[in-house]
């Protein structure tokens, strides 16, 4: 997943990891590459970057101001809706990294031999 954190340092300064759990590798990578990193999960996770509780099914929109992209690495597909949506009220880019055999519609990036789905806020 470190070429995840590897493309999004290079193009975002501000970023929302939505479901961190206990996979913390990618947000902690893009906070020692000077990132701005809000991660969020429903229950309390340890992690080295900025952490905060939020459902994202009903976000407290005021924690993500000046997000340029929210992403989420293998979050259940009943999210995937939930996660675009914030992404689209932050006029943020999105990126979801599904499990392997879980899709969705929207375009397939492949960075490195890494595929995720990205959506420019543009295209929400």
């Amino acid at each position: 997943m470190l070429r995840l954190a590897e493309y999004i340092a290079n193009r975002y300064k501000k970023v929302a990891e939505i479901g961190i759990g206990g996979y913390t590798a990618v947000a902690e990578y893009l906070s020692s590459k000077g990132v701005k990193v809000i991660a969020t999960d429903i229950r309390d996770v340890q992690t080295g970057v900025e952490f905060f509780i939020d459902d994202v099914r009903n976000p407290r929109i005021s924690l993500y101001n000046g997000v340029e992209l929210v992403y989420s690495i293998r979050p259940p597909p009943e999210l995937f809706k939930s996660i675009r949506e914030l992404a689209m009220r932050l006029n943020a880019d999105c990126i979801i990294k599904p499990l392997y055999g879980d899709y969705t519609d929207g375009r397939i990036v492949n960075y490195k031999g890494l595929e995720f789905y990205l959506w420019n806020r543009n295209d929400i």
